[in-house]
């Protein structure tokens, strides 16, 4: 690493911190801390050893070729080589297997899918149990192959900081109750026996939801993937895709020529020219305490479950790990970040994000009495893709059907990124019977407007409104 930053870069770094509003211009410079600070997720500390694999190295041929070595790339591989044992599968990474939102996340296992809009009773309980059935599979395949990750399924929270929402959400579980959802409402009393947190009148709770080690699982899937046959490369930017009946892959250092191809890169996708006007990049910051015993967590109120999310516009979320971490995200309007014309790099993170992350610690602190002295031990950011309309979108297209993708999940792609995975492998096969009709599958995203205006309006929004990007998912 260079000694000294550029004055470009001192200038994003600047704008940052305008963007991010006082608190962060009252927070003093430190361009050593900028440089030298990893944007490293405690998910990743838990594969200290792991080691990526080879770049590509000239011209190969496979019947599929997956471009994304995260979620929705390892889903997809996993997918495809258990029904197609015999067609030759390349995955190329830029960087290392779950570099990107993947292993920079909250780690929640969600159900439902964020901008399906309205939906009638029994699609409402499709895919509700489509997203059900996918947690199921990620369970049932750790334990297949013996894998070694850190996941817990206790269930989740949605809590209620509104007295009104909260009794929307007691008629809501009526309702999902009685087309087949196994949701409950608990009374804020009953909630605190879980959670012990502030200001809240009740909880939705899903007891098949959880959270999961992301890095660990998919990093841990690639000896699997490979004993079927599948070459994955690491460290191998795309640069280029022509499509065509056979579609040729660029890299930098070599080239692949497939069948078909899956765009599996979520927020990174606009970097080949896809998609650029259906989503933007959203950065989004998260840190994770150090780790604290059964005693210390039910001394502040945690007292079980995997975790929790709120009903605020600019939503808070926390998990705590089977090692004892709690993961907090959200909770600030600074606690995202948009930069302009769609960068996907969130620069000197986490120093440049040293505002948003005391905002988020106060908020912490606000619900869990006694966490706000809790240290951190890692601070990063992931980049997330934002639709309009926070839908997300799976489907296949091209002037030769033979360009398959998934992206836009919004903030749910621990759960939808592993379903695309299915999703893309049946749409392949012509099996779409389980995903007929469904509202993301070839889902259209409403454009949004070019930069200016589009960086104009984002800040706007959050700035003015007081709303960070949320939209509810049923």
């Amino acid at each position: 690493m260079s000694n000294s930053i550029s004055l470009s870069q001192r200038i994003e770094y600047g704008l940052i911190r305008a963007a991010q509003g006082a608190a962060a211009l009252n927070t003093p410079l430190s361009w050593e801390k900028l440089e030298i600070d990893e944007n490293r997720s405690v998910w990743a500390s838990y594969t200290p050893n792991y080691q990526p694999n080879s770049a590509l190295r000239g011209t190969e041929t496979a019947d599929l070729c997956i471009i994304g070595g995260g979620y929705t790339g390892i889903s997809t591989a996993y997918n495809f080589s258990q029904r197609y044992p015999n067609k030759r599968v390349i995955l190329l990474e830029a960087k290392s297997l779950a570099n990107g939102a993947s292993g920079r996340n909250g780690g929640m296992m969600l159900n439902w899918v964020y901008g399906t809009g309205p939906m009638s009773d029994e699609m409402t309980a499709r895919v509700y149990h489509s997203t059900y059935r996918t947690i199921d599979r990620i369970e049932e395949t750790i334990k297949k192959h013996n894998l070694d990750v850190s996941y817990r399924r206790d269930g989740c929270f949605e809590v209620f900081t509104d007295e009104e929402r909260a009794n929307e959400a007691r008629r809501e579980v009526t309702y999902l109750n009685q087309i087949g959802i196994p949701l409950q409402f608990l009374e804020a009393d009953e909630v605190k026996k879980h959670l012990n947190l502030n200001g809240i009148y009740g909880g939705l709770f899903d007891p098949s939801e959880g959270q999961l080690n992301g890095v660990q699982f998919i990093r841990g899937l690639r000896p699997v993937l490979e004993s079927r046959g599948v070459q994955i490369y690491e460290n191998s930017r795309v640069t280029k895709i022509t499509e065509g009946k056979t579609i040729e892959v660029e890299t930098t250092h070599g080239k692949v020529k497939a069948g078909a191809i899956v765009l599996a890169m979520n927020g990174y996708t606009g970097k080949l020219g896809y998609f650029r006007n259906g989503f933007f990049p959203l950065h989004s910051h998260v840190f994770a305490t150090n780790p604290i015993s059964d005693t210390e967590a039910a001394a502040i109120g945690w007292h079980g479950t995997a975790g929790f999310s709120d009903d605020l516009n600019r939503i808070s979320y926390a998990t705590r790990t089977n090692e004892g971490h709690i993961v907090f995200g959200g909770g600030s309007n600074i606690s995202y970040g948009y930069l302009f014309n769609n960068r996907t790099a969130f620069p000197g993170t986490p120093a440049s994000a040293t505002a948003a992350f005391d905002d988020m610690h106060r908020t912490f602190g606000e619900y869990l009495t006694g966490a706000h002295i809790l240290s951190h031990a890692h601070r990063w950011t992931g980049t997330l893709a934002i639709s309009l309309r926070r839908n997300c979108s799976i489907g296949v297209r091209g002037e030769h059907k033979n360009v398959y993708y998934a992206l836009g999940y919004s903030g749910h792609g621990v759960t939808a990124a592993n379903m695309a995975g299915k999703a893309i492998t049946d749409i392949y096969s012509d099996d779409e019977q389980e995903w007929r009709d469904m509202p993301f599958i070839q889902a259209d995203f409403s454009p949004i407007p070019l930069e200016p205006f589009r960086w104009i309006g984002y800040q706007l929004m959050t700035r003015l409104t007081g709303r960070s990007p949320r939209q509810p998912h049923r």
